[in-house]
C-alpha cells in the first residue's frame, strides 16, 4: 500500500470548500482532503490487519532550490504526514522531489525486494502525484489499484476525470468497500 502526499499542507484551512481556503492556503484540498481521512483510516486498518507493507510519500521544502511551483516560505512541518494517518513502526516513508513516487526514489527497489506485484495507491492529488505514480507502477509491470474514496484533488472534476482515465488505461479503481471484497482475488 502506498499513501501519496498525505501531508499537512493538503489539509490547511480545515474542512471547508476549496474556494474558501485556496487564497490563504494555495496547496490545500480543503473539504476533499478531510473527507478522505476516515476511509483512508479504514484502508490502513485493512492493510495492517493483512500485514501488507505500507509506504508513504512526502516532500521536503528546499528553500535553496525553490522554484515557481515551490514557495520557499513553506515550513518543514507542513510536510509531516497528517496525524490521523501517521506512519507506524515498520512503515516506510519515501521522500520525493517530483510527482511520481518512483522517480528518483528507492521505491521500486523496496517493492522488488518484497516481491510486491500489486500496489494499492491513495492520496493526493488524483490528477497529479497519484496519477503519475499509478502510471509508473503500471510501467514497472505492477498491478496498480487506486482507491477512489481515499484519493482526492482540489477539483472534483479533475478527480473524477483522472479516476476515469486511470481505470481505462493503467489501474483498477475501487472504493474501500469494493477493495475489501476484491482482496482475496488480488
Amino acid at each position: 500500500m502506498l499513501l501519496v502526499d498525505l501531508y499537512e499542507l493538503a489539509y490547511q484551512g480545515g474542512a471547508r470548500p476549496v474556494r474558501d481556503v485556496i487564497r490563504e492556503h494555495p496547496s490545500s484540498a480543503g473539504i476533499h482532503a478531510h473527507r478522505a481521512i476516515e476511509p483512508t483510516q479504514r484502508l490502513l486498518a485493512m492493510a495492517r490487519e493483512r500485514q501488507f507493507p505500507v509506504f508513504y510519500s512526502t516532500s521536503a521544502p528546499d528553500p535553496a532550490g525553490a522554484t515557481l511551483r515551490q514557495d520557499s516560505s513553506y515550513r518543514a512541518e507542513w510536510y509531516d504526514i497528517r496525524k490521523e494517518l501517521t506512519p507506524r513502526h515498520g512503515d516506510r516513508v519515501i521522500l520525493k522531489e517530483r510527482a511520481s513516487c518512483f522517480f528518483g526514489t528507492p521505491l521500486i527497489t523496496h517493492l522488488t525486494r518484497l516481491q510486491v506485484d500489486t500496489l494499492v495507491i491513495c492520496g493526493q492529488s488524483t490528477s497529479g502525484c497519484v496519477r503519475a505514480t499509478a502510471v509508473d507502477a503500471y510501467s514497472y509491470g505492477l498491478h496498480a489499484v487506486v482507491v477512489e474514496d481515499c484519493t482526492f484533488d482540489r477539483s472534483e472534476l479533475s478527480h473524477k476525470v483522472s479516476l476515469f482515465d486511470l481505470h481505462h488505461k493503467y489501474a483498477d479503481v475501487f472504493t474501500v468497500a469494493q477493495l475489501e471484497k476484491a482482496l482475496p482475488a488480488l
